[in-house]
C-alpha cells in the first residue's frame, strides 16, 4: 500500500473510531452491523450505509479486507444487522468480483459519496438475512 493510502487509512479510521461511530451508533435510523470480534469474541457494532434488497442487505467496505468488521466476518460470517429499529440475523459474504462502484450507485447516496471519497480498496459485502 502506498504511503498516501496508508496515511489516509489511518486518519479516516481514527476519525471513524473516535468520533463518527460513537455518534452514529446512537442514531435510531442508522443501520448497524454487528460482528463477533475475532480475538475477543465480543459483539462489535459498526455503523454502515447499506440497503436491503429482498432477503439480502448490501454494503461496500471502503477499506476492503483491512476493515476490522471485514476481518471479523472472515473469522465468523454470522452477523446481525439493525435496519431501522429491527435486528436481523444473517450470514455475510465477501464479494471481491462484484463491482463495488456500480454497487454504490444502488446504495444510499450520502454514504456512497463518503465511501467513494475516503475509500482506498472497495469491497462489496452481501448479508443473506435469515427468514
Amino acid at each position: 500500500m502506498s504511503r498516501y493510502r496508508e496515511l489516509k487509512f489511518r486518519a479516516v479510521t481514527a476519525l471513524q473510531r473516535r468520533v463518527v461511530n460513537p455518534l452514529a451508533t446512537r442514531m435510531p435510523a442508522q443501520c448497524l452491523l454487528e460482528t463477533t470480534g475475532r480475538t475477543s469474541g465480543l459483539p462489535r457494532r459498526t455503523p454502515v450505509g447499506g440497503r436491503r434488497v429482498g432477503q439480502a442487505f448490501w454494503i461496500v467496505s471502503e477499506f476492503g479486507e483491512k476493515a476490522q468488521y471485514v476481518r471479523n466476518i472472515q473469522a465468523d460470517p454470522k452477523v446481525r444487522v439493525r435496519i431501522g429499529r429491527r435486528w436481523h440475523t444473517g450470514t455475510a459474504q465477501l464479494l471481491p468480483h462484484d463491482d463495488p462502484r456500480a454497487r454504490l450507485r444502488e446504495l444510499p447516496l450520502f454514504n456512497s459519496a463518503a465511501v467513494r471519497a475516503v475509500g482506498t480498496n472497495l469491497l462489496t459485502v452481501r448479508i443473506d438475512l435469515d427468514h
